[in-house]
C-alpha cells in the first residue's frame, strides 16, 4: 500500500519524537518528582521547574501519537502490533 509523502512526514515526526522521549525520560521524571515535592522550598522548587521547562517540547510523552507504521493512520492502531484496524483485518483474513 502506497504511502504519500504527507503521511510518511508524520511517521518520521512520531519517529522523532519517540526517540525524544526516550532519551529524556528519566531526567523529565527526575525534575518532575522533585516539583512535586510538597516538602520541598519554592527556590529549588522555581529551579527544577525552570530545568524542566528548559526540555524540548517534544520530549513529552503528550506529544507522541500511535500511528500505524504501514498507513500512518492516526485512530484505531492496535498497540501492541503498531498497525491500525484495517491493516490488522486485512492481514488476518
Amino acid at each position: 500500500m502506497r504511502v504519500n509523502k504527507r503521511l510518511k512526514k508524520l511517521n518520521i515526526r512520531d519517529h522523532k519524537r519517540r526517540l525524544l522521549t526516550a532519551k529524556y525520560e528519566l531526567r523529565r521524571k527526575f525534575y518532575k518528582s522533585f516539583c512535586k515535592d510538597p516538602d520541598l522550598p519554592s527556590d529549588m522548587w522555581d529551579k527544577h521547574r525552570y530545568k524542566l521547562s528548559k526540555f524540548p517540547r517534544n520530549s513529552s510523552f503528550a506529544r507522541v501519537r500511535n500511528r500505524c507504521i504501514s498507513t500512518s493512520h492516526p485512530c484505531s492502531v492496535y498497540e501492541f502490533f503498531r498497525i491500525s484496524r484495517i491493516i490488522f483485518h486485512g492481514l488476518a483474513s
